[in-house]
């Protein structure tokens, strides 16, 4: 029997992956690497994050893309990056707090996608 050791790779399904890809790149600092013609992957550590076309089937319009999954990014300093993103009129949907995964907080991508934010492992 075979058994699913862990997550390997996560992807969103965006509306204009040149758009999004732009948001993450420009906001959060991600850097493309080499992928499919479909997606934009990002060097991310320990695990790829990816942006894609919509799977068929797919409709991102209706109801809130992501809703019931909780997506985190790590970052070098949390407080900062949030600072940057206000500045940017970025949505931040709860404002930074302390945690057991150090300095946290939420925002919004282009898509509607809530993304959370922390800065320890």
């Amino acid at each position: 029997m075979s058994t699913v050791i862990g997550p390997d790779f996560i992807a969103l399904q965006v509306r204009d992956i040149e758009r999004a890809a732009e948001f993450y790149e420009r906001e959060l600092g991600l850097t493309r690497a080499p992928g499919p013609p479909h997606a934009v992957v990002f060097a991310t550590q320990p695990i790829a994050f990816a942006l894609r076309d919509p799977l068929p089937g797919t409709d991102l319009d209706r109801g809130q893309p992501g809703l019931g999954v909780a997506l985190w990014l790590r970052a070098d300093d949390a407080q900062v990056l949030h600072d940057q993103l206000a500045q940017h009129d970025v949505t931040i949907l709860t404002e930074p707090i302390d945690g057991p995964f150090g300095r946290t907080f939420t925002l919004r991508d282009p898509d509607g996608y809530a993304i959370t934010i922390h800065d320890k492992g």
